[in-house]
């Protein structure tokens, strides 16, 4: 059962269904929770926020507990500060790929649909409700911060028909992990998710034979498509309630830092930071993906040509960027010093060039070998990484099934 109360009636203990007004206005990112904190007590009511719904179901009622008195210094505080003020939730613990691969299998088919459903709403004419995102860009958050690799890893294997749903999923988790690299506070990396979630929404304006063609587009058809920013950021501006961030990679994902992009041919500092992060992730998972007109660059090849692309990215936006994803991303192939191939499974942060890998094939004896798991930063390895392989070149089809099953270390 629902009930709306006063923000001054709400006590700890209450289950928060709903809170009145934009959610920019209040300083909680979660928006159904039981309210347990004292300072989350606080900053509700030093908010602004008129009401809430309570969900006497799952919390406690207005008359089942006797009022929490808070010293007015308290509330003054918090309605001083600046706002919003991200909710104090803790970080989850790091996993290995293999133990998070699980849940982020669950959550990409959960985002799959979701994004679907937005999007399908947003061809139809209809407002984006930027809100009901909000838990999608939670879940994404926590599976990065629990393993980076799992989500990213398997959101670049989406197939040419639900690309664009699943692209803006991919690029959601880059966002959350770059900005997280680049040590943005807690409400900055979750409003770099929710902007990457939402930049690509204007392609939905575009006409489906032209987003879906296969192969190259006419010049008119590709002036059609460098439209999508405008529509898209028109699109959420008109829904209301979106963070200016959010709008602005959504206009400016596509500028470069030379002025050559596009629409409004920015220059360098012109482009906002989060717009110049927005530039780097949707690019890498564009050229790492199957498309309808190409066939997927390796993770590790699309780094190489990225770096060598004058005056497109921010140097030090890209170079923080390769950090959180790793010099040979989860999937690339790559040739050991010892003349086995391996594919790589696992980042060591604190040695790019030292993943972990799994080896399964001989150059030499031209065969497969047995599985290995090996950690090239583990102390008295002698192996080495030489450099990256193609997979086409081996006729390897199935690096995916290498990658994408648990790590048991012997």
């Amino acid at each position: 059962m629902l009930k709306k109360i006063p923000v001054q009636q709400v006590e700890l203990g209450m289950f928060i269904q709903s809170l009145e007004g934009s959610w920019l206005s209040h300083p909680f990112w979660k928006t159904k929770f039981v309210l347990n904190e004292p300072a989350e007590l606080a900053a509700l009511r030093g908010s602004g926020v008129p009401e809430v719904w309570i969900d006497l179901s799952k919390g406690l009622a207005p008359a089942a507990v006797a009022p929490v008195a808070l010293a007015p210094a308290a509330v003054a505080a918090v309605a001083t500060a600046p706002q919003p003020v991200p909710s104090p939730l803790p970080a989850p613990a790091p996993v290995s790929l293999g133990e998070e691969l699980a849940r982020a299998g669950e959550l990409v088919n959960r985002s799959r649909q979701a994004v679907m459903d937005l999007f399908g709403e947003a061809r139809m004419g209809r407002a984006i409700d930027a809100e009901q995102c909000l838990p999608l860009v939670e879940d994404v958050t926590a599976s990065v911060e629990r393993n980076p690799s799992a989500l990213i890893s398997l959101a670049r294997l989406k197939t040419k028909d639900n690309y664009t749903y699943m692209h803006s999923v991919a690029v959601c988790a880059l966002m959350v992990a770059l900005a997280r690299q680049l040590g943005l506070s807690t409400q900055t990396v979750r409003e770099a998710g929710l902007a990457g979630l939402l930049h690509d929404v204007g392609k939905m304006m575009m006409p489906l034979e032209v987003l879906n063609k296969p192969g190259q587009l006419s010049d008119a058809e590709f002036s059609t498509m460098r439209t999508h920013p405008v529509q898209g950021y028109q699109a959420l501006k008109a829904g209301g309630a979106v963070p200016q961030s959010t709008l602005d990679v959504c206009l400016h994902h596509h500028e470069k830092m030379d002025g050559s992009g596009y629409p409004e041919k920015l220059v360098g500092e012109q482009i906002s930071l989060m717009a110049r992060m927005g530039a780097v992730c949707d690019v890498y998972d564009a050229i790492t993906s199957n498309r309808p007109y190409k066939t997927a660059w390796d993770p590790a090849g699309s780094i190489q040509r990225m770096a060598q692309w004058q005056g497109h990215f921010d140097p030090a936006v890209f170079q923080a960027f390769v950090k959180s994803i790793g010099i040979f991303p989860v999937g690339t192939l790559v040739k050991l010093h010892s003349g086995r191939l391996a594919v790589v499974i696992e980042q060591n942060p604190a040695k790019l060039v030292a993943p972990v890998v799994r080896v399964f094939f001989s150059t030499k004896s031209k065969l497969p070998i047995p599985v290995q798991l090996l950690d090239l930063a583990a102390p008295g390895c002698s192996d080495k990484i030489l450099g990256r392989e193609l997979a086409q070149d081996w006729g390897f089809t199935h690096l995916a099934e290498l990658w994408a099953k648990p790590a048991v270390r012997g």
